[in-house]
C-alpha cells in the first residue's frame, strides 16, 4: 500500500508548482501518492495554512512548507516504512 502524502497548493503559486516537480522523485522512490489539494477550494484549510502554502502533509504531521525539505521528508518516508 503506498503512503499518501498531501500537497496544499493554490493553482498560481509558482512555489507550489516548484515543490510539486520536486517531490514527484522522492514520491516515486519511496512508492508515495501525492495528493494536490487547492487549498483555496476549501475555507478551513485556506484559515489553516493560507500563508505558508505549499504544504506537504503526511496525515496531521507537517513535513515542509514553502520549500521541499528533501532531507527531512527521506528521513521521514524511510522511518514510517
Amino acid at each position: 500500500m503506498a503512503t499518501e502524502l498531501t500537497l496544499l497548493s493554490r493553482n498560481y503559486c509558482h512555489l507550489c508548482h516548484d515543490m510539486e516537480v520536486a517531490l514527484a522523485p522522492l514520491a516515486a522512490e519511496f512508492d508515495a501518492q501525492v495528493n494536490v489539494i487547492d487549498v483555496d477550494a476549501n475555507p478551513a484549510l485556506e484559515t489553516k495554512y493560507d500563508e505558508l502554502v505549499p504544504v506537504l502533509l503526511h496525515g496531521d504531521v507537517e513535513l515542509c512548507h514553502y520549500f521541499l525539505d528533501t532531507p527531512k521528508v527521506r528521513e521521514y518516508l524511510a522511518g514510517i516504512r
